[in-house]
């Protein structure tokens, strides 16, 4: 291939990726300001709303998942559409029959998702917490459920967004809410302006509140922009029980990998801390690292997977092995760079989470120093699996990436990272050592499952004549 042809899809990556990967990372940025307001009310508010938190991230990641797909059946149709002019209204009708099916799919698992995060406080007394926890974690669960309902629309939306390629409004958006959840959480919290204090689940509030204003501000924005106005349709009853099943096809398998992803690394924190509180300390602070650089990852993943369901709806089967490598390069090439800092300057990272001048941090900053080594070298098969997981998405095939992830993280990751860290004396570095094993072979079996699909030695994952 030619290097013009590398530089022209790299081009055409960062458009997409950039943004998107910035919108992840001012996420981010909304869950970190909500975990920060709730330390600055005590550590009893820090470890009850945490615990809310970590179960409401689980249904909304699963969530989120459900709609991913919707993003690569829009690319693929307005890339038919494109290309056949005689089929342009055809095309449109096709786009905004997918988006009346997303929000329909989204109207629904908001629903059952909500009352099953309210409900979760009632069960959450199982867990072997404290009482205290459990009574003042059921009202934030109460407050953040009805924010599920639009944080599902607002990702139906997106999704269509990113697959006309236009995700522009959602960092503006994105950084707006983060900017007005830290403004309310304040207000509510403290009860300023003749509003009650509401104190702890006055931050469960705001961020439902800023869910909703979220999906409000994108479908105006959309509105606005005439190649996506057309398209926005809000009659979901009238959405095809043909459309529905299909998004649910693909959808399931993908809520189910990212729940497994989140569920492997959730067992992964409870055996370290298994270890002493030192030892998870040290891995809360390398994982939060990890999952930053991770939305790089994320960002390029679905650039990644939305240009190869355009390229495979044009009957272009080797561009989308080239953007395959593109991504996967340019993956490597941000990873090097994160890479040289853990190496250079671990010290200076780790800052961010342990004190040098407070003795009680040096056990777990000792810890963190080897593990930020390990994640040196982790983050490049993270980066990778995260990316062929799109890539395969791009092929309609999300039952096989689930199939794959299951085996990755479950029958190899999990058992080696238990052994190593009970072998190696209770020490967290083989935990992590088990870790990046586990990722390599996720990431070795995705792409290897991708380069044969998209060779059609399994026969045809997509039709390539156009027709999904």
């Amino acid at each position: 291939m030619r290097p013009a042809d590398y530089l022209h899809d790299s081009k055409s990556l960062a458009a997409l990726a950039v943004p998107l990967a910035l919108t992840q990372l001012a996420q981010v940025a909304l869950t970190t300001t909500d975990t920060v307001m709730m330390s600055r009310i005590s550590a009893e508010a820090l470890a009850a709303g945490g615990l809310a938190l970590v179960i409401f991230n689980q249904l909304r990641t699963m969530g989120v998942g459900l709609l991913t797909a919707v993003g690569n059946q829009v690319a693929a149709a307005a890339a038919r559409a494109e290309v056949v002019p005689k089929e342009a209204a055809d095309g449109q009708g096709e786009l905004r029959e997918l988006l009346r099916a997303a929000l329909a799919l989204a109207t629904f698992a908001g629903v059952v998702g909500a009352i099953l995060v309210g409900l979760s406080g009632e069960a959450i007394g199982w867990l072997g917490q404290s009482q205290e926890v459990v009574d003042r974690s059921r009202p934030v669960l109460w407050a953040l459920a009805p924010g599920l309902l639009p944080c599902l629309w607002f990702q139906a939306i997106r999704q269509v967004t990113v697959g006309m390629r236009r995700p522009q409004a959602l960092l503006k958006i994105t950084l707006a809410s983060v900017a007005g959840n830290a403004s309310l959480n304040w207000v509510l919290i403290h009860g300023t302006f003749g509003l009650p204090r509401l104190g702890l689940v006055g931050i469960g509030l705001a961020t439902s509140l800023m869910y909703l204003f979220s999906g409000v501000a994108l479908y105006l924005s959309a509105r606005r922009d005439p190649e996506l106005a057309p398209l926005l349709s809000l009659r979901i009853w009238h959405a095809q029980p043909s459309t529905l099943r299909r998004l649910t096809r693909l959808g399931l398998p993908i809520a189910a990998t990212y729940g497994s992803e989140s569920g492997f690394f959730s067992v992964i924190a409870l055996i370290i801390g298994t270890f002493g509180a030192a030892a998870l300390a040290a891995h809360a602070a390398v994982n939060q690292l990890v999952y930053i650089v991770f939305q790089l990852a994320v960002g390029l993943s679905h650039a990644a997977s939305i240009s190869v369901s355009r390229t495979v709806a044009l009957g272009r089967p080797q561009a989308a092995v080239r953007l395959a490598r593109t991504a996967l390069a340019c993956g490597a090439i941000a990873m090097t760079l994160v890479a040289v800092v853990y190496l250079l300057e671990p010290h200076l990272v780790l800052r961010l989470f342990f004190d040098p001048n407070r003795s009680s941090d040096d056990a777990a900053s000792s810890i963190a120093s080897k593990l930020l080594m390990i994640a040196a070298a982790l983050q490049f098969f993270d980066c990778a699996q995260n990316i062929g997981i799109g890539l395969l998405r791009g092929l309609d095939d999300t039952a096989g990436g689930f199939r794959i992830t299951l085996v990755g993280y479950w029958l190899i990751g999990l058992p080696l990272a238990w052994l190593m860290g009970k072998s190696t004396g209770h020490d967290p570095v083989g935990v992590w050592s088990g870790l990046l094993i586990g990722l390599a072979a996720t990431a070795t079996l995705l792409l290897r499952r991708f380069a044969r699909r998209s060779a059609g030695s399994e026969g045809p994952a997509v039709s390539l004549s156009g027709a999904n």
